[in-house]
């Protein structure tokens, strides 16, 4: 069998793709793998994105790995963009005319921000933020401007904003919905988000919509227009209404797709020996209960290609199986923990309980089902385990169990106000019960444990 039969292609240099690179390699140091990129060469933290505009981080920072780390592990690196795919032959054909062969082909694509067909949205200075090349545009078209305007509320909206605040560029932020991410966050959770993005001095426009986005008439944007009519001077326009699956150059051809390309449990595509893992793949089923066809975070997209690495490498197929979702991020100051499923609105047969510090910066909802069986949390300034309420929800703790051993997910630091104790009052108040902190041994305070 040939080299080029046996060689392993993969288009996109994201988390998912080298991350199944990385493991085929360490189970197979022979077979030729080569990594296709037209957005940089090397692998970045793309979460790190932000910390470089603030002046935190330098882009050399952000790669996990360094430079002769491919070399090393006899991984090519190729940086061209890729024009489309002949499934046929087997090849790549890139915009500039090359082309590669391959026996294997993996579509790690990500995603790209979305965009609605506003009036102006192509203008100079209107971009979302997801790639090396939107980071180093909006550098440049940030600079010297009076005000910017974001659109859309979510993670990337915020992180926007929180990067133009350190250049202390005003910001108006508009959001369609009533309450900030209210389409995610329950009410009470919203509301606190919302408040806090005002004290860091954001222009939070709530049941606001974005109308068109004005020419300034050499083809950069001079302002936009509101759905009220409302017109607000602006030369810069963040577009973060969320993103999706970047697969243009996939869409009519035999490859199947529909919001992204479609794959199964072991992201095996319509086409023999193509395969589709993080942002831009779309399971046929969804990977379990509460579980989204389209998985657009990190972690996911590790797990993604670890799976599909340890199927190309073993006999022993598995099917991809995540678990309990989780995710994590931060709203300015404001650390954001999820896990399981909590809805923006509670289903039939399930309740909540949810505690707000006095401060209004920390709070806590716990979510159970009519068996009093917790499904899932969200934590505010309230750092927790994941391996806890990993625990607490796949063996279904009720909810007395998981209130009274909250201190066990406790993850603050060791002088940080004991939360525990005032949730589990208000918990107490709230269902008369009498629940208490279990007293930790001599031994266990000796060695500072927290079990």
């Amino acid at each position: 069998m040939s080299e080029k039969s046996k060689s392993i292609v993969i288009i996109g240099n994201g988390i998912s793709g080298v991350t199944c690179a990385r493991n085929i390699r360490k189970q197979d140091p022979r077979v030729p793998i080569t990594i296709i990129s037209g957005e940089t060469t090397h692998f970045f933290s793309r979460t790190a994105l932000m910390y470089i505009y603030m002046g935190h981080m330098k882009y050399e920072h952000t790669k996990p790995y360094a430079d002769d780390f491919w070399k090393k592990n006899d991984i090519q690196l190729r940086q061209g963009w890729v024009h489309s795919v002949d499934y046929t032959h087997k090849k790549i054909v890139f915009q500039n005319g090359d082309e590669l062969s391959y026996g294997t082909l993996i579509l790690a694509t990500g995603s790209k921000p979305n965009k609605f067909g506003w009036p102006g949205e192509n203008l100079e200075g209107v971009q979302g933020l997801y790639s090396y090349p939107d980071l180093l545009s909006m550098e440049k078209h940030t600079q010297s401007i009076n005000r910017a305007v974001i659109v859309g509320g979510g993670l990337i909206g915020i992180e926007m904003a929180e990067m133009l605040g350190t250049r202390n560029i005003p910001v108006t932020f508009l959001v369609r919905e009533k309450g900030f991410w209210d389409n995610v966050l329950p009410e009470e959770e919203a509301d606190l988000v919302g408040r806090h993005i005002r004290e860091h001095g954001v222009d939070l426009r709530l049941e606001t919509e974005l109308a068109a986005i004005l020419d300034d008439g050499k083809g950069r944007v001079k302002g936009v227009r509101t759905g009220n009519g409302e017109t607000i001077d602006c030369g810069f326009v963040g577009l973060t209404a969320g993103v999706s699956p970047y697969i243009e150059i996939f869409k009519g051809t035999e490859l199947e797709t529909n919001r992204g390309i479609l794959v199964d449990e072991k992201f095996q595509t319509n086409l023999p020996d193509v395969f589709a893992i993080g942002d831009c793949a779309e399971f046929k089923i969804a990977p379990g209960p509460d579980r989204k066809k389209i998985e657009q975070v990190w972690y996911t997209g590790r797990m993604h290609g670890e799976t599909l690495a340890h199927n190309l490498t073993s006999k022993n197929q598995v099917s991809y199986q995540p678990g309990i979702w989780f995710n994590s991020a931060k709203f300015f100051d404001i650390e954001y923990q999820t896990y399981g499923h909590v809805p923006a609105q509670p289903r039939e047969g399930e309740w909540a309980f949810y505690w707000e510090d006095a401060s209004g910066k920390m709070a806590l909802r716990l979510l159970f089902n009519e068996k009093d069986q917790v499904l899932g949390v969200n934590a505010f300034g309230w750092r927790m385990r994941h391996a806890f309420f990993d625990r607490a929800i796949t063996e279904g703790w009720e909810a007395d169990r998981v209130v009274s051993q909250l201190h066990k997910a406790d993850f603050n630091p060791e002088f940080h106000k004991k939360l525990h104790r005032l949730l589990i009052a208000a918990y107490n108040k709230e269902k008369g019960k009498s629940l208490t902190i279990p007293k930790r041994s001599f031994i266990q305070k000796l060695i500072g444990s927290r079990a």
